[in-house]
């Protein structure tokens, strides 16, 4: 079959192929994202896992207790502020936690609801 010089390339394709090709170009828009954010992070996520490795408990607790807690003498962790939107991270001590009657528990790991979460407190293991 003699197709015209200059014809359109997606003309000449079939509908499987320009389904394939669609799902091609995405997931090289995807790579290339995920490339460009971990060029950019700079380590950050190492850093954050290793905070919440040295945490036993997490908190999600909102942002005028946190700033209370501040103001009490506890200190920001600066990977918190390395991320987009920068998070409040506080390592508070588990009496002091349990004065908070806001502060919603959530797992020690990196998930949706950990991350969406603006401020948390985290309750550091017991050192002897």
């Amino acid at each position: 079959m003699d197709w015209p010089l200059g014809a359109p390339i997606l003309l000449l394709m079939t509908a499987p192929q320009e389904r394939r090709l669609s799902e091609f170009r995405s997931r090289v828009l995807v790579r290339n994202w995920e490339y460009r954010q971990r060029h950019h992070a700079t380590g950050v996520w190492f850093r954050f896992r290793r905070v919440l490795a040295a945490a036993r408990e997490v908190y999600a607790i909102p942002p005028d207790e946190a700033r209370r807690l501040v103001a009490e003498g506890c200190r920001p962790e600066p990977v918190g502020m390395e991320l987009e939107p920068p998070r409040l991270l506080l390592f508070v001590p588990a009496e002091r936690v349990a004065q908070i009657p806001s502060a919603r528990p959530l797992a020690v790991r990196l998930s949706a609801e950990l991350l969406s979460a603006e401020c948390l407190v985290l309750v550091p293991f017991a050192t002897e």
